[in-house]
């Protein structure tokens, strides 16, 4: 899949001129591919125009304009952008008060290795960055990736396969079937 590029960066300016369009395109986008996984945490399978989005947002919240700046945001969310035969995800611990959720994310330290897909019936583990992973409590937010490989890559693209996102770490067990149209905009970012 196609990294965000330079070049496609928007100008303070100019992205404010076509901001509620994208905006309004990319939450459509998401919503197709969000997912929930179990009762505490939700899910957004990433791509090229999620991530360009998010860098985009970051550099008007944050009035970014210097070079270097607008280079170190494009590096840090092209890492959500997934490889060749691979599929990214996002995963978010919703949890409203602040107590459940601190213990929650200490019982849940080492979950990322818990995650998986499981495509057509071969299970998928996640690999992550350690570098974005605490010693000791789990992150309220999760980068993922699953390398396919390609043949189940190629089960995907057909649009016709059952995926099922889980975990089954000891303090959280959770699991979703992939409903179509997420599985056809999955397929689609394989293409």
């Amino acid at each position: 899949m196609k990294r965000v590029d330079t070049t496609e960066i928007l100008g303070l300016g100019e992205y404010e001129g076509v901001r509620e369009r994208f905006r309004a395109r990319i939450i459509e986008e998401k919503k197709l591919r969000r997912v929930r996984l179990g009762d505490r945490a939700s899910c957004v399978f990433e791509n090229h125009d999620t991530a360009l989005y998010q860098v985009q947002e970051m550099l008007r919240t944050e009035r970014i304009t210097k070079k270097s700046a607008v280079l170190h945001e494009i590096a840090t969310y092209n890492e959500l952008v997934p490889g060749d035969d691979e599929l990214s995800v996002t995963i978010m611990i919703e949890i409203d008060d602040k107590d459940e959720r601190d213990t929650f994310l200490s019982k849940a330290l080492g979950m990322e290795k818990h995650v998986h897909l499981v495509v057509a019936g071969d299970r998928v583990p996640a690999t992550w960055d350690p570098e974005r992973i605490h010693e000791d409590h789990l992150s309220a937010v999760l980068y993922l990736k699953f390398p396919l490989g390609k043949a189940l890559a190629d089960r995907v693209r057909t649009k016709d396969v059952k995926i099922a996102l889980a975990v089954d770490h000891p303090a959280y067990q959770a699991s979703v079937d992939l409903a179509p149209q997420v599985v056809s905009s999955l397929a689609d970012d394989l293409e």
